[in-house]
C-alpha cells in the first residue's frame, strides 16, 4: 500500500495542473479517493469537502482514475448550503443544507453556451426552463420547459432567474432517480453566488468551466458530498 501511495503522489507531480484554490489552503490530500467506500465505478471523481456539517466553505476536487490510482485534475474552493451539511437520506427540503452523499452526474445546464471542450450533454436554458419542486407535481425534481399546470411557479426555479449561478451547472443525482417527496429537489453544481448556497455545492466561474471541460460521460464521473470527519465524513461514500 506505501508503494502505491507513493507513485500515486510522484504521477501527482508529474500529472497534476496548477491547483485553483487560494494558496493559503493546504494543498488537498493526495489520498482522499484511495480512502472512500465507494467512489462510483468510473475513472472520474469530484470530492466536495467541508471541514465540519455547519460549514458552509470547502473544497472542491477533481480526479482521474490511471490504473489503479487516483490522480488530482484540480481543486478550487467551494461553499454549500448556508445551513451546513446533513445526510442525504434525512434532508428535508427547504432547510437550505448541501445533501452528504455519492451521486451522479445525469447532465450539464447553462444560461450560457456549454465552456469550449465540453462533452457532456449540455441543455440551455430558455425563458421557459423551469426546474419543478412542487411536492404535489409528477415533475418534482424535474427540468420542464414551460411549468405543468400542476407545478407551481413559487414552489419552483426559473433557471433564467439566476443567470449568474447558472450560467454553467451540473444536476446532482440527489433524490433524481426515484424522488422522495419533501426530501429536496434541484440540488446542482453550479456557479458561485453573492454567498452560500440554498443547499447546491458552487465553485468560482472559472472552476466550473474546468470541470466542464475536463468531465466525460464515458468516464461516468460521480460527485462524493461530506466532510472531513463524524457521520457525514466524504469517506463513507
Amino acid at each position: 500500500m506505501r508503494t502505491a501511495l507513493a507513485l500515486s503522489a510522484a504521477l501527482l507531480a508529474l500529472a497534476t495542473p496548477a491547483a485553483t484554490a487560494d494558496s493559503a489552503h493546504p494543498f488537498p490530500s493526495t489520498h482522499l479517493p484511495h480512502r472512500m467506500a465507494d467512489t462510483g465505478g468510473g475513472t472520474q471523481l469530484i470530492t466536495a469537502e467541508a471541514p465540519a456539517p455547519g460549514s458552509t466553505t470547502g473544497r472542491v476536487t477533481w480526479w482521474t482514475k490511471r490504473g489503479p490510482l487516483w490522480v488530482l485534475s484540480g481543486w478550487t474552493e467551494a461553499r454549500f448550503g448556508a445551513n451546513g451539511l446533513v445526510e442525504g437520506g434525512s434532508r428535508k427540503q427547504g432547510t437550505s443544507t448541501t445533501p452528504t452523499g455519492l451521486y451522479d452526474l445525469p447532465y450539464a445546464f447553462g444560461t450560457e453556451s456549454a465552456p469550449y471542450g465540453t462533452r457532456y450533454s449540455y441543455r440551455h436554458a430558455t425563458d421557459k426552463s423551469w426546474w419543478c419542486e412542487d411536492n404535489a407535481s409528477k415533475a418534482y425534481n424535474r427540468w420542464v420547459e414551460g411549468l405543468p399546470g400542476d407545478c407551481r411557479a413559487s414552489e419552483s426555479e426559473r433557471i433564467t432567474a439566476f443567470a449568474e449561478q447558472y450560467s454553467h451547472a451540473m444536476v446532482i443525482g440527489f433524490n433524481y432517480d426515484q424522488p422522495v417527496r419533501g426530501r429536496g429537489a434541484g440540488i446542482f453544481l453550479h456557479v458561485n453566488g453573492r454567498g452560500s448556497t440554498a443547499g447546491c455545492v458552487s465553485v468560482p466561474p472559472y472552476a466550473m468551466a474546468r470541470i466542464l471541460a475536463w468531465a466525460d460521460p464515458a468516464k461516468h464521473p460521480h460527485i462524493a458530498i461530506g466532510t472531513a470527519s463524524g457521520p457525514t465524513a466524504i469517506t463513507r461514500y
